[in-house]
Formats: C-alpha cells, structure tokens, sequence
C-alpha cells in the first residue's frame, strides 16, 4: 500500500495546533508515518518565518519533530538541512543544497557568495 502524502497545511496544523479538529486528523497521519516531501518542507520553513514571524531555531526545532514521524526520501539530507538552517542565515533550498554537498559529496557551483562560503566550510 502507497504512504499518504501530506501537504504543507498539514503539517503546519500539526505544528501550529490552531485548529483543533485539523490538528488531531494531521497528528494522526503525521505520527502514522506519512510521507513528506522536501518542497513541503521548504514551503513550511517559509510560511513560519514569512507569516507567524517564527525564528530559525525553533522553525528547525519544529521540523526536526515532524522528520522524526514521516518517511520521505534522503531523509538524512534534510535533517541536516534543517540543522544547518538553525545555525545559519541561508536560505532553506542553500542549505538543501550544502547538505547534498556535505552528505552526498554533490559538486555545486554558485554565484552566491554567503552559499559559496558555507559550501567551503564544508569541504
């Protein structure tokens, strides 16, 4: 049988709880072991810090617990996106992409220069 998948909706009422009725139905399918993709991730990151203002480190606080429950694929790599989001100022798709580089050894290339220098740290 096929996992659920989730949108983004669900997993912010599932982390925001304000509403009742959604939250228990996405706590369910969440803990259930729904899957996720990294573009609900990112569209999550983004909804809290750009409209409920969350900061950096309780946004990857949050994540991290809605990545303990669901499956998705390279779960590994965006866990550690989410821990490298904590800890810096990039935007959460650059640290997707210093954690395929990290974990992964992906070459990548950009223009960017505060990307280019978390790239080089990591290297």
């Amino acid at each position: 049988m096929n996992k659920l998948w989730v949108d983004t909706n669900v997993v912010l009422r599932y982390l925001l709880r304000d509403n009742e009725e959604h939250a228990q139905v996405a706590k369910e399918l969440i803990e259930g072991g729904a899957f996720l993709l990294p573009e609900v991730l990112m569209e999550t990151s983004h909804v809290l810090r750009s409209f409920y203002e969350v900061d950096r480190q309780n946004i990857a606080t949050q994540l991290l617990i809605v990545l303990d429950w669901v499956e998705m694929e390279r779960k590994a790599v965006m866990i550690r996106a989410v821990e490298i989001f904590a800890k810096t100022k990039l935007d959460f798709v650059d640290c997707i992409l210093v954690a395929y580089h990290e974990l992964e050894n992906v070459e990548v290339f950009t223009f960017d220069r505060k990307l280019n220098k978390q790239l080089k740290q990591e290297d």
